[in-house]
């Protein structure tokens, strides 16, 4: 038998990969031109080609030995971690160091790496909904409880009323996904500023320490100048866990880094910890190759206007059939209410047009269905016509 926790996660697998899996075995049906497969965050625009040309590179002019062996530190390359700190200083302002970066694997694994580090049994983690589901499982990982905040389904920015009457002696971290991850949407500089406060003032309340985790893996997703803040400028508890899955198209890779600034309350003791729960995860340390070349790669960037073209096609069309959606600011999502309020519903209705859709429920918001627009844009023209009959399907 398995574990009691984990047949509890089995049975809330994620729907995400459920339906991605679903698609596979439509394709295989109908062929892969005549299904639409909106599910899973997969980057349809390749990696720039400044990454073949480090990897080629490297297998040619480095040591084998190295290139595919162990880190000399479990934190990672003290060049790449170095490399990393100044590429953010330039960007953001900030004055980080070699010291204040931990490779993981991908933002997942940092996410997972810094809970590890923070959590004891019982410790409360504050969710902003819509949020990616597998924070949940994240959290459950290192027995915390999730506090979700209710959705703001006006403009999907975070209700700081409600955030601040459920913030208690027990909450230990604050997760924050911006650009969004369903909605596509940028928390303001005003709503950071404001969330901020809020934390400071029940940290001096409680005489406690309380850990902004800012979740990045869109951050260079934004679209029409809008500026997505660095929350280290706002908030001295903050760690940063970042991913190049996005950015550079490489979420098979896994590939990212945790911030942890020296501001940060308790700061040595839990880089430490960091490093110590990067081994005992069993990631032992991020890939050595991938670290030597997202440093070649740190300026490089996905071409987004991609994703854009996308963006402005399938919004524009869904509108124009009377679907009701915000505009996405960043990411590659578009969050859209369900004609029905049972939002599952509507996605079996469009698996009926071989529209592969995910139930906002899963990200603690139901009544909505997520589209994930990081696909061929052939894929967002010829689904029109079948949104179209679906719409019909709902007057």
């Amino acid at each position: 038998m398995i574990s009691k926790k984990m047949e509890n996660m089995v049975a809330n697998s994620s729907a995400i990969r459920a339906m991605f899996e679903e698609g596979n075995r439509l394709a295989k049906i109908y062929g892969p031109e005549n299904v639409f497969d909106f599910s899973l965050g997969n980057p349809n625009v390749p990696a720039p080609a400044a990454v073949k040309k480090a990897i080629i590179e490297l297998l040619d002019g480095e040591d084998p030995v190295v290139l595919h062996g162990y880190t000399n530190s479990n934190a990672g390359y003290e060049d790449v971690r170095q490399a990393v700190a100044e590429s953010l200083n330039s960007r953001f302002g900030t004055a980080f160091a070699a010291k204040n970066i931990t490779m993981t694997v991908g933002a997942a694994g940092g996410l997972n790496v810094i809970l590890k580090a923070l959590l004891n049994p019982g410790d409360e983690v504050i969710v902003f909904a819509p949020y990616f589901g597998e924070y949940r499982s994240y959290v459950s990982n290192y027995d915390g409880v999730i506090v979700e905040i209710s959705p703001n389904t006006v403009d999907f920015q975070p209700k700081l009323d409600e955030f601040e009457a459920k913030i208690t002696p027990k909450t230990r971290a604050v997760i924050v996904n911006t650009p969004n991850n369903p909605t596509g949407v940028v928390y303001s500089e005003d709503t950071i500023r404001k969330m901020a406060a809020v934390m400071e003032k029940k940290q001096k309340e409680f005489g406690t320490d309380i850990y902004l985790i800012s979740d990045e893996p869109y951050r260079e997703l934004a679209y029409d100048g809008v500026e997505v803040p660095y929350l280290t400028k706002y908030y001295d508890n903050t760690v940063v866990g970042y991913s190049y899955s996005k950015s550079l198209s490489l979420p098979g890779e896994r590939i990212g880094y945790l911030v942890i600034p020296d501001e940060a309350a308790d700061s040595e003791n839990l880089i430490s910890a960091a490093n110590v729960a990067t081994r005992i995860l069993g990631f032992v340390n991020a890939p050595t190759l991938q670290q030597k070349v997202v440093k070649a790669c740190l300026n490089e960037k996905t071409d987004i206007s991609f994703y854009d073209r996308n963006r402005e096609a399938l919004y524009n069309g869904l509108k124009e059939l009377g679907f009701e959606c915000i505009k996405p600011e960043g990411a590659f999502y578009l969050f859209v209410k369900s004609p029905v309020a049972d939002e599952k519903q509507f996605c079996a209705a469009a698996k009926k047009y071989n529209i592969l859709i995910v139930p906002g429920s899963s990200f603690g918001c139901p009544g909505y269905v997520r589209i994930a627009y990081c696909v061929a844009y052939e894929t967002i023209v010829n689904s029109l016509p079948k949104f179209a009959e679906l719409a019909k399907e709902y007057k």
